[in-house]
């Protein structure tokens, strides 16, 4: 994923236009980029603000300081039921015979979140081979953009407690596994919440790479996300 960040970039500014995109193309809203150049600006261009403000596909997104990390303020999009039969192809072709618990969708995102059933924990999750390579065929209508696999989480034993784990996919946009995707938890966090009746949850995305997330949310209908970033490389584009 590339950010396009737009501005002058003064260490007091406190608002930016920022555009993100795949190999692909553009695309809403993605949460890790985002992140990302909330990070340099605090972080490498020394900005003052304790909150910035990102002009974006999605609206106004802001970021604001954390003693451990960065919290992003992004919208919370419902989701609801959707008829197995209308994508049943998808899921097949994604995820063969796999036991499914519920199936949602997100019109606002286009966005299918695809609950696996209770009877399954994270490694499973985290070793499922998911078929990216067909989808493009099997849905082409420009419904779905996104795939969400996501499971409800476990009680903390010998590994850390998490409300619900996912994974994400995208090959419609280019991306065939996101590692973690702030987008998808602005519709994950409208289901768990619903499910489970909390406004506070941690979360994990099980990618390869893998990532954890704290979502709350907000009295105003949004979703606060926040994360850690570190610089791991530098350099400077040319003519």
């Amino acid at each position: 994923m590339i950010s396009s960040l737009f501005g002058f970039f003064s260490s007091e500014g406190s608002c930016f236009g920022l555009r993100w995109f795949t190999p692909a193309s553009e695309v809403p809203l993605c949460g890790h980029a985002t992140l990302a150049s909330a990070a340099v600006l605090f972080h490498k261009i020394k900005n003052v603000n304790s909150t910035l403000t990102f002009v974006t596909l999605s609206g106004e997104l802001k970021a604001r300081r954390a003693e451990d990390g960065i919290i992003l303020d992004f919208p919370l999009y419902p989701t609801y039921p959707q008829d197995f039969h209308e994508v049943e192809d998808l899921i097949k072709t994604a995820i063969g015979d796999t036991l499914v618990q519920d199936i949602r969708y997100s019109p606002d995102t286009r966005k299918l979140l695809v609950r696996l059933s209770d009877t399954y924990d994270r490694s499973f999750l985290e070793n499922l081979k998911v078929n990216t390579g067909n989808l493009l065929q099997v849905e082409n209508t420009g419904k779905v953009k996104g795939l969400i696999l996501t499971l409800k989480g476990e009680p903390g034993g010998q590994t850390q407690a998490f409300d619900f784990y996912s994974r994400y996919f995208s090959p419609w946009f280019g991306v065939a596994e996101d590692p973690v995707t702030g987008s998808a938890h602005t519709v994950l966090g409208s289901y768990w919440s619903q499910q489970l009746g909390k406004k506070e949850m941690r979360a994990f995305q099980c990618s390869r790479r893998g990532g954890e997330l704290e979502v709350s949310l907000r009295p105003d209908g949004r979703v606060d996300i926040r994360g850690g970033a570190a610089v791991v490389v530098e350099g400077t584009l040319t003519a």
